[in-house]
């Protein structure tokens, strides 16, 4: 893409950040400053805000871009992601939404902290947390890279370097400045943006295959090389035990990673009750089904109007698959409503990610400065506010998340999101869950959960295929393989619930059925919610 094209797509893309920016300032003017706003947004949303919002926060590069790459790379098996991720929701709203508003103020730390010692267990939660906000926040950042070097002409490091960089700056100013409201206004946007963008893009899909859903499988199947076996189980995770234990592993992660991601949980804070923290979810998850069976009409739709090799040598994890996609629908390279529909995508799509990052880093933020800061910081030290610290965590969570996402730059977003999902749901799940259904959990118990579960999913992944032993690893002329598995749910998952019952069985500590009681009765009424 050249010349005048070039121009379109970036006035676009500037547009966009520079509405953003004005949201952010304008928010910034109007804001009291204290932790209740910096973090809840001061509780105003309604539910159907927060819903968009929630989705916003959810629709991240991985679903745009990610799965739907997957699925015109590898057929049936990526629409595994797009149904992981929509199941996901009902775990939230069945076991965690309500109860989560009730129980705590800002994070996930606060509702485990409300019946345990409170500075171990803030240590642990907001050390997992961060964690897992990093890694997703790594996948956004490839995201952004692969999007705008393809817009930039081809596969060009350079670009995709800056692009990442320049997202980790804009990310922090989002955060740093306008803080939860700001952050939420942008998500809504996104979110109206993101479904609009699909909505046409599926309707332009259809249109091409006269409405014949069998005709567009029909032509994928043919253009994809594997027949009629890209329309089946088994070409990305069928063959040999590995492949298909990695695919229970995959859902596992999938299926209950949600529940324990600190950006979405973090959303439940920003309305005043939990009867609408529970709105909020069901908003949010007609939203995303919606996005999500989409999503599986364009990655068929990516297979057979675009090709898996013309994707594949775009960028070989399938990032580009949905704008090249939308550059074809729209009449091709050189012509002007391909160009046009093109830079239409790729700013939705760069929407997407500076929202999604703009949240993550606002969570992990949190994390650093309510649980980490003030549980370490020495009596006799100088106590600044957790609002100022918030902010120069972002910086610093922003620069780590660049360092990583110039070195991950080939991976597939989606699968970068399913570590993230497995950290979540090895770590932060089981903690969670036990902190508000089981009345015997103790201190030790809840932060041998979360080290359980954290430490051997991050060891586990280090030794994986996705660091090193294969050609399309981090760093593929080294071996350090110990562990077969893309992904480590089936084992870290199992690890951190079984932590959590042993630390607790062995605890010196009785416990605390008063604490708990209170706890369940708040949990449950509202009674003493903040």
């Amino acid at each position: 893409m050249t010349g005048d094209h070039q121009t379109l797509a970036l006035l676009l893309f500037s547009t966009f950040v520079a509405v953003t920016l004005g949201i952010t300032t304008w928010v910034s003017r109007n804001r009291r400053g204290s932790e209740e706003e910096f973090y809840a947004g001061g509780r105003l949303f309604s539910p159907m805000e927060n819903g968009f919002a929630i989705a916003g926060d959810y629709m991240s590069a991985a679903s745009f871009l990610g799965i739907s790459g997957l699925i015109a790379l590898f057929g049936y098996d990526g629409m595994l992601y797009s149904v992981g991720f929509l199941v996901a929701w009902l775990v939230v709203l069945l076991l965690v939404a309500e109860l989560v508003r009730n129980c705590g103020r800002f994070t996930l730390a606060d509702v485990v902290a409300s019946r345990m010692a409170e500075r171990p267990v803030r240590i642990a939660a907001g050390a997992s947390s961060v964690t897992v906000s990093v890694l997703y926040l790594v996948a956004q950042m490839v995201g952004a890279g692969s999007l705008v070097a393809l817009l930039l002409g081809g596969t060009s490091d350079a670009a995709r370097s800056w692009t990442v960089i320049g997202v980790g700056a804009l990310m922090v100013v989002y955060v740093s400045l306008g803080g939860m409201r700001a952050t939420t206004w942008i998500q809504i946007v996104k979110a109206v943006l993101l479904m609009a963008g699909t909505i046409a893009l599926t309707a332009l899909v259809l249109v091409r295959f006269h409405f014949d859903v069998d005709q567009l499988l029909t032509t994928a199947a043919e253009r994809s090389g594997h027949g009629r076996d890209f329309l089946a189980p088994g070409l990305r995770y069928g063959g040999d035990w590995t492949a298909r234990l990695d695919f229970v592993s995959l859902g596992l992660a999938l299926v209950l990673g949600t529940a324990g991601l600190p950006h979405i949980l973090s959303r439940f804070y920003t309305v005043p009750t939990a009867r609408a923290a529970r709105r909020s979810v069901v908003w949010s998850i007609g939203l995303i089904g919606g996005f999500y069976l989409m999503t599986i009409v364009l990655g068929f739709g990516a297979a057979a109007v675009v090709g898996p090799d013309t994707v594949r040598a775009s960028n070989s994890a399938g990032n580009t698959a949905v704008p090249l996609l939308a550059l074809d629908l729209g009449g091709g390279a050189g012509s002007t409503g391909g160009t046009v529909l093109f830079a239409v995508v790729a700013a939705v799509a760069f929407a997407t990610i500076l929202a999604v990052v703009a949240g993550i880093t606002l969570a992990s933020s949190a994390s650093v400065a309510h649980d980490l800061y003030a549980s370490l910081r020495r009596r006799n030290a100088r106590p600044y506010s957790e609002v100022t610290v918030a902010r120069v965590a972002a910086a610093g969570i922003g620069a780590v998340a660049i360092g990583l996402g110039l070195l991950a730059r080939d991976l597939n977003v989606a699968f970068l999101v399913g570590l993230a999902f497995a950290v979540a749901a090895s770590a932060n799940l089981p903690v969670l869950l036990y902190s508000l259904f089981w009345r015997r959990f103790t201190t030790r118990g809840a932060v041998w959960s979360v080290y359980g579960g954290l430490v051997p999913a991050v060891l586990l992944v280090l030794v994986s295929p996705v660091v090193s032993g294969s050609p399309e690893s981090l760093f593929p002329g080294v071996d350090l393989r110990l562990f077969p598995l893309q992904n480590p749910g089936v084992v870290s998952i199992p690890l951190g619930f079984l932590a959590g019952w042993l630390g607790t069985v062995t605890s010196p500590e009785p416990p605390d059925h008063a604490r708990y009681a209170e706890t369940e009765v708040r949990a449950l009424t509202g009674a003493g919610a903040v």
